[in-house]
């Protein structure tokens, strides 16, 4: 332990030339920023605010070269190989204090109060203030010290973090960017937890009396609806009302809600998921409705 606080080794190495991985991890990005959405940057964001050194930098290369085998995110832990100079790649290990129960029911209650949050969060999205539902009871998402991760490396490097540990956490980001939950998982909660408990929560606060009386209100205006079968000869005629009728379009809070509620179909067409061909067909649909309502 004592080792790997020492900062005086973190910018000491002996220059090394790793061998080439085929088939590795390599980030999408290749120059600049790491990671696109607003978590993983967040999550950069904090590594970089702890002063690690060159260690980062030289890591976030390694990122870039595909020296990363492989990385497997667990409750807590990530676990990772990493190729190094020497035959055999190396084996990271990054821990990550899972919240107590009473802190994830705290947290939980918070997200379930706010109904943007559990209808984002239930759509497979990261709410942009989601930090503040943590904050509320005075709990971090994110690490908050460098004490706070325990890291681990096979290789022989003094520094700790060493840039095997380094590629890990830029290659998180990315996970970040493809799985917001994984951030949750990290600190001990599963997607499938997280949505289970929400949606406890949020029924539990939904009173019996809404719940009837909208039931009512369903039943009343059945009441007045026309029968088809007595109406069949006016079926196609224009009713009054329709001079009144106005459509608002406007982009939806959550999109492509219940593609991402669903994930992927159990069925590919060619190597491509039917939910992404779904997914470019909403957007190509909405582009040209947006065309239209611009006359362009």
């Amino acid at each position: 332990m004592g080792r790997w606080r020492d900062r005086d080794y973190w910018d000491y190495y002996e220059p090394s030339i790793p061998k080439r991985v085929e088939g590795g991890i390599k980030t999408k990005s290749e120059r600049g920023e790491i990671g696109e959405t607003w978590w993983s940057k967040r999550w950069i964001k904090v590594l970089e605010s702890f002063s690690m050194g060159t260690r980062l930098t030289r890591g976030r290369s390694y990122a870039r070269q595909g020296q990363v085998v492989s990385v497997d995110v667990e409750p807590g832990i990530v676990k990772a190989k990493v190729q190094g100079s020497q035959p055999k790649p190396y084996n990271v290990k990054i821990r990550l204090e899972p919240l107590t129960d009473q802190d994830w029911d705290k947290v939980t209650e918070a997200m379930a109060s706010q109904a943007i949050f559990a209808a984002k969060l239930l759509a497979g999205e990261m709410p942009q203030n989601i930090e503040e539902a943590f904050a509320s009871v005075h709990i971090s998402l994110f690490p908050t010290a460098l004490s706070e991760l325990y890291t681990d490396c096979s290789c022989p490097d003094w520094a700790n973090p060493c840039k095997h540990i380094a590629a890990v956490y830029y290659l998180l980001a990315e996970r970040f960017d493809e799985d917001p939950f994984l951030i949750f998982k990290l600190r001990g909660r599963t997607k499938e937890q997280i949505i289970a408990v929400l949606r406890e929560k949020r029924a539990a606060t939904s009173p019996m009396g809404d719940i009837s009386s909208s039931a009512d209100a369903v039943s009343a205006e059945e009441e007045h609806l026309l029968s088809l079968e007595e109406h069949l000869d006016a079926f196609w005629q224009e009713d009054e009302a329709i001079d009144s009728f106005t459509v608002n379009l406007s982009a939806p809070t959550i999109d492509k809600a219940v593609l991402k509620r669903l994930g992927d179909a159990p069925f590919t067409i060619g190597n491509s998921n039917i939910a992404s061909l779904l997914a470019k067909a909403y957007d190509t649909v909405d582009a040209a409705v947006s065309k239209k309502i611009a006359g362009v």
